[in-house]
């Protein structure tokens, strides 16, 4: 069964986060250490999920001391579709196998349907519907 990875979900996580450091200030840089602690993962990890996005072009990076990462677009401009595949490659929900026990017309046709439902629905969903929706849970967080 089609099961996202803890990169591809940390991929979408760390990018909502960017989305909304560039609400903001849309020429901030984030660094890789804040976005790594923001979400409790290990900076070698992060760095990890943000080179897989910088080299799908999903980022623009600017090294030193005051540098980190940034969307290289708007947040509009992103599919939720665009960033898990950037993360995971194909989305399809069956896989490919040496041999095809498929073989009937039925079959086919449901497993083509699934795949259209799974690409159609995260390529329907932007970034920036991600970070609008995320906005509702930040009123509920309390910190002491």
């Amino acid at each position: 069964m089609l099961k996202i990875s803890t990169k591809g979900q940390y991929g979408l996580l760390l990018m909502t986060t960017l989305a909304k450091t560039a609400e903001s200030n849309p020429q901030a840089y984030t660094p890789l250490k804040s976005l790594a602690h923001s979400h409790n993962i290990s900076a070698k990890y992060a760095e990890q999920i943000v080179n897989l996005l910088k080299k799908n072009e999903l980022l623009d990076v600017l090294r030193g001391n005051s540098g980190g990462y940034k969307l290289n677009r708007s947040a509009r401009d992103y599919t939720a579709g665009e960033i898990l595949r950037a993360m995971e490659g194909d989305l399809n929900p069956k896989g490919d196998l040496p041999c095809h026990p498929v073989t009937n017309s039925g079959n086919i046709d449901f497993w083509k349907g699934f795949e259209q439902s799974i690409n159609s629905y995260v390529d329907g969903i932007t970034l920036e519907q991600i970070v609008q929706r995320s906005k509702a849970d930040d009123s509920y967080i309390y910190v002491i």
